[in-house]
């Protein structure tokens, strides 16, 4: 059967990075947010939205449903990692969906370079996974 557009959005994380290595060699800006977007709510929404509005590009790490259930606990995730990728593919603003199932993104940051990282307002830079490594390359 034929993969619609939201379907494409959903790489690997050596695909996520090939695609925005590409999106930088055009001049375009990489954005990153991460989450586990379980139950995607309003406050999801303005953040995906404030962190597009700072790039060209957005790429977005969700937790595995193990990773998740590490983090919040044996009664989470309540939507599979499959759900709750679909659902942020089919939002225009976001630009690819990568799975990392480590705890922290950074490894996932590592690989795709963002030149922008975006977290909820609640996150002070100095406490956001990965500011200093997106620092460090400018």
């Amino acid at each position: 059967q034929e993969m619609d557009e939201s379907d494409r959005k959903i790489v690997l994380r050596h695909e996520a990075a090939a695609v925005a290595g590409r999106w930088r060699r055009q001049g375009l800006k990489v954005g990153f947010t991460n989450g586990c977007f379980d139950l995607l709510h309003p406050g999801h929404l303005s953040l995906l939205r404030q962190a597009r509005g700072g790039c060209d590009r957005l790429v977005v790490g969700i937790n595995t449903d193990e990773s998740v259930q590490r983090l919040k606990g044996p009664t989470r995730p309540i939507q599979s990692e499959l759900a709750r990728a679909a659902v942020l593919a089919s939002l225009g603003m976001v630009d690819l969906v990568v799975l990392f199932g480590e705890d922290t993104p950074m490894e996932l940051i590592d690989a795709i370079r963002p030149d922008v990282l975006v977290k909820g307002a609640d996150y002070r830079v100095d406490q956001v996974v990965g500011a200093d490594l997106v620092q460090s390359y400018g």
